[in-house]
């Protein structure tokens, strides 16, 4: 992802500690397992479709659209406020979360 122009948001990671530790803890947010997850275990080009009862971070909002780009699949993400709906590396609602 970083070679496709990914630079983590460290600013969504929350925690006291250092900047290297911060990505590493994005790095696991569960939303990017699931789609990691999906992407290995289910056909190309189908959807994949995610539900959270959290809202999704905004480094996890730039990482799943560039994911859908990578990918070529459409990424619906279910938070506790709206659907993000990422398709080629666009948010449906123009990055509004």
């Amino acid at each position: 992802m970083k070679e496709a122009g990914y630079v983590p948001k460290t600013d969504s990671a929350l925690h006291d500690i250092k900047e290297e530790d911060k990505e590493c803890l994005l790095a696991v947010h569960s939303e990017k397992l699931a789609i990691a997850f999906a992407i290995l275990n289910t056909p190309p080009r189908t959807p994949i479709r995610i539900t959270k009862n959290l809202r999704v971070c905004g480094d996890c909002h730039i990482a799943a659209k560039l994911i859908s780009k990578i990918v070529g699949r459409d990424i619906i993400v279910r938070d506790t406020n709206r659907f993000h709906h990422f398709y080629n590396g666009v948010h449906s609602c123009d990055d509004y979360w």
